[in-house]
């Protein structure tokens, strides 16, 4: 398997370097200054934890209800890159317009609209995959772009985080040096898009019908009944559901859990940082080990150590925990996402790679509905944050336990078919895979 890159490759990669800026700005700078916005409102740190939670499960509901829908219309012909640009114009419009507000709830409401406009956009930035790249190079480039994500987005942040932090030395007040940092994030957000609006191509697709919006829902609706018949798929997605739905609960609220707990804002945000660094060269990692070992074995180990890290965080009280908590997160983050989304890429009809990934961001990819609402719910009946996160390693272990059970199908049960798109699982993606794969149709690419 070559290793250098394409050029539609790389502006595929350049999109993950764009939005996760956002990411990394939830899930460090924008808690802290809504603990900011809501502290000056005399709300309660249990109160602010779990606010902010159900402004996250918000947004994943919005994205779930709208996302499957979605993604089956952008499956027609011509219609999956102006999906695409609509959900980047939502979530950077809603992202500079944050630094606008001076109230905590319509702060909140801003920050759903951003949530789901950057939400919708990788739907159809996961789609886009098995158009860019081929079948035997799908796990390296999906690696690829979590790790220079996670190594790009730092450049904007670092900027933010000074000006950030350093407000008052330069003589401007905390609400100006975060509209400031707002519009940074989107300005490259916006700007590391351009390349793949501008080369990207849909090779993958139904034809456009008559009636496309009602063809869509009638190709979705047949989807649902297909699903439950392709039982590697379905007990994938249930797994997914659970286990990626407690890495972004961690994502989403461990800043949030860190300021709760009282620890210090500027550890806290130095600590994700380092998450960043580390998570650079491990996805990396993973992503030549997935060339070397089967790709569901590498995911069940993620899914492990994630129930460790879980289990670990109920016990976080010092800034010290908190850093090992970043280091451990950082080294498993970038691998169970990449792998996840390219094993799900190969077990899916090609050409209807965007109602698939609308059906998976139903089970998580978008925000943590259940896991934030969770935390958020036991943290306020109890009053306890702790147990509140706590309740993140049920997911694990349902994911784990569901995980493995859709190995087992896929390893006892064939489903390899000939077709000229991969709708079936082949003996490429169960845990015998032999590192092969087959190039997707039209996908030559020039190499520079």
């Amino acid at each position: 398997m070559g290793k250098k890159l394409t050029k539609n490759e790389r502006n595929w990669i350049l999109y993950d370097v764009g939005n996760s800026a956002f990411t990394l700005l939830i899930a460090t700078i924008l808690p802290i200054y809504f603990n900011y916005l809501a502290g000056n409102a005399g709300i309660s740190s249990v109160d602010y934890l779990a606010y902010w939670g159900y402004a996250a499960s918000v947004g994943t509901i919005l994205v779930a209800l709208a996302g499957p829908v979605l993604g089956t219309m952008a499956d027609t012909k011509g219609f999956k890159k102006p999906f695409f640009t609509a959900a980047i114009l939502t979530g950077v419009a809603g992202c500079a317009l944050l630094g606008l507000a001076k109230g905590w709830l319509l702060f909140l409401v801003i920050y759903i609209i951003a949530k789901v406009g950057f939400s919708s956009s990788l739907i159809f930035y996961d789609s886009m995959l098995g158009d860019v790249t081929d079948e035997d190079r799908v796990d390296y480039v999906s690696s690829a772009g979590y790790a220079w994500g996670y190594i790009g987005s730092c450049v904007p942040f670092i900027v933010c985080l000074v000006l950030v932090l350093g407000s008052g030395k330069i003589g401007i007040s905390m609400e100006m040096s975060m509209m400031i940092a707002f519009l940074i994030i989107a300005a490259w957000w916006l700007v590391m898009s351009l390349p793949l609006l501008k080369g990207y191509e849909q090779k993958f697709y139904v034809e456009k019908q008559k009636h496309a919006v009602k063809e869509s829902f009638c190709r979705l609706g047949q989807t649902f009944g297909n699903i439950r018949k392709e039982k590697h798929i379905f007990m994938f997605l249930l797994a997914f559901f659970f286990y990626i739905d407690g890495v972004y609960t961690i994502i989403d609220m461990a800043t949030a859990y860190g300021s709760a707990l009282g620890l210090d804002s500027t550890g806290l945000l130095l600590a994700l940082l380092v998450t960043q660094l580390v998570a650079f060269p491990c996805a990396i990692l993973f992503g030549k080990l997935s060339g070397r070992m089967e790709t569901c074995r590498l995911i069940t180990v993620c899914i492990f150590a994630y129930l460790g890290i879980a289990i670990f965080a109920v016990f976080l009280k010092s800034q010290i925990q908190f850093w090992i908590l970043a280091v451990l997160v950082g080294m498993f983050q970038g691998g169970i996402q990449a792998l996840s989304r390219s094993y799900f890429t190969k077990i899916i009809p090609a050409e209807k790679s965007g109602e698939y990934f609308g059906l998976m961001d139903i089970c998580g990819k978008g925000a943590s509905f259940m896991g934030t609402t969770i935390v958020s719910l036991v943290s306020q009946i109890t009053g306890n944050i702790n147990a509140g996160v706590g309740m993140i390693a049920v997911l694990f272990v349902a994911g784990i336990i569901l995980f493995r059970k859709s190995v087992s199908l896929c390893n006892t049960k064939s489903h390899v078919q000939e077709t000229p798109h991969r709708s079936h699982l082949t003996s490429a993606y169960s845990c015998t895979w032999d590192g092969e794969g087959v190039a997707a149709p039209g996908s030559e690419q020039e190499v520079v």
